[in-house]
């Protein structure tokens, strides 16, 4: 079960953007909503990175992703460490 339209036009505006390399160089940055449906196929099944399903980016792709948000995510959004994962039923 992938990200409805509505539910990425909610979370769209909160992923960072990454800075582009002043010389122009490096790989293309992958769909983020790509990325985080593969992040979040993982948090739903508790599955290992390595079992995402090839639909979604690479295993080291989206763990990388994850690892750099969670970098980025406030203390107050915190728990043990990680994100604090409330959603709608």
């Amino acid at each position: 079960m992938d990200l409805t339209d509505a539910q990425w036009r909610l979370i769209e505006p909160l992923i960072p953007v990454p800075p582009r390399r002043a010389d122009g160089r490096g790989r293309p940055r992958c769909n983020p909503r790509e990325v985080m449906n593969g992040i979040l196929w993982v948090m739903r099944t508790g599955a290992a990175w390595a079992d995402i399903p090839s639909r979604y980016p690479s295993s080291s792709t989206c763990h990388r992703y994850f690892q750099a948000w969670v970098s980025v995510c406030p203390d107050s959004e915190r728990s043990s460490g990680g994100f604090v994962y409330t959603w709608p039923d």
